[in-house]
């Protein structure tokens, strides 16, 4: 299977989507797509279907796991990463019970994160 090259990063943080889309440059990703709340992300995902999502919890305009959601009814095979500063378990555990495939601490660093995001990609499409 070929490797993902397209993401879409959904952050109301326009510093934070910059930080994860230079992340996403180190492990191959080439077109990117930004959105700064969840209903812009949703509407993003249905018009573009890219490979990955990275989708903030916390938005104004739609929250992050009422996007997931909404991505998910659209395309059950959806590759969503939840990425967020807070991860509860319960909030770990309802991305989970939403479809996503994985879940992010914005906080980690760099090093990590770029490890785990290849590991789920490595895991997903090789």
């Amino acid at each position: 299977m070929k490797r993902p090259y397209t993401a879409l990063i959904v952050d109301d943080e326009p510093h934070l989507r910059m930080y994860l889309k230079l992340l996403l440059k180190q492990i191959g990703f080439k077109t990117f797509s930004e959105a700064q709340n969840g209903q812009e992300g949703v509407d993003l995902y249905k018009s573009r279907r890219p490979d990955l999502v990275l989708l903030d919890v916390n938005m104004p305009v739609k929250e992050g796991m009422e996007a997931l959601e909404e991505i998910m009814e659209f395309d059950e095979n959806a590759v969503v990463v939840m990425a967020s500063s807070v991860a509860s378990r319960q909030a770990v555990e309802r991305s989970v019970e939403l479809g996503a495939s994985y879940y992010l601490r914005k906080d980690t660093p760099k090093e990590e994160i770029v490890e785990q995001l290849n590991t789920l990609i490595e895991d997903i499409w090789e």
